[in-house]
């Protein structure tokens, strides 16, 4: 099965579609998958419902598919940062489904692993409880929240094999594991393609069963915001 495309538009073709639920990976502005977010924007799909931890800022990450309001729908737990996912939002042209942060990783994680839903006391006696079943385990209140399966992943790593195992690096291993294991079909972009066998088994992070697509690229890795201090005098 051919795993390596030569773009990140290739590597949708075929697969990217109007009103498609989408999981993306990445934290803020690491580890997200900025060259197939750029496609997509090229493509031109639209009624995009995205799962991802946030929208990026407004230049950069899904805040670009705002700005071309190729989005109809965020299921996130951060939306700080964008400007026009605000006025989108605060406007009506934009549909939120907050998720507590650990939920919206194990939803998707457990979508992963064909676990339609589990129980968290995480959001109890909160508006996130609204509408949802509550069941007492031991005396305590839990509400069920669903694995979410979404109709593509795009996910980034640092490294890939040909077939599609994956490292990843630092704090771009958060959400891109899980995002990448609950796609229908899962496209990954990469630092670097090394041949089948290069790999410590040991290092892999997610199988190769779980990508479907890959594409080798450079990425701009922006820093969101930059902290500094003062120098010292010697």
């Amino acid at each position: 099965m051919k795993k390596v495309y030569g773009s990140a538009a290739e590597a949708l073709d075929g697969v990217l579609a109007d009103g498609m639920l989408i999981a993306s990976g990445g934290f803020g502005l690491c580890g997200i998958p900025e060259l197939l977010l750029q496609a997509i924007k090229e493509n031109g799909a639209k009624n995009l419902t995205f799962a991802s931890n946030n929208a990026g800022v407004d230049d950069f990450g899904i805040g670009i598919l705002l700005q071309t309001k190729q989005v109809k729908k965020m299921i996130s737990s951060y939306v700080g940062e964008n400007a026009e996912f605000m006025r989108q939002y605060l406007s009506g042209e934009l549909e939120l489904e907050f998720n507590p942060q650990g939920t919206l990783a194990e939803r998707m994680r457990a979508g992963g692993c064909g676990i339609p839903g589990f129980y968290t006391k995480t959001g109890v006696g909160t508006v996130i409880a609204e509408g949802k079943e509550v069941k007492s385990f031991n005396g305590e209140d839990y509400i069920l929240e669903e694995g979410i399966v979404a109709d593509l992943s795009i996910v980034k790593a640092w490294k890939a094999d040909e077939t599609g195992n994956l490292i990843f690096r630092k704090t771009a291993r958060n959400f891109n594991p899980p995002a990448a294991m609950c796609g229908k079909v899962c496209v990954a972009e990469v630092e670097e393609i090394v041949p089948k066998g290069s790999l410590d088994p040991d290092m892999i992070h997610l199988p190769g069963i779980y990508v479907h697509r890959i594409i080798q690229g450079d990425h701009e890795k922006r820093i969101e915001q930059r902290t500094t201090r003062k120098r010292e005098e010697a």
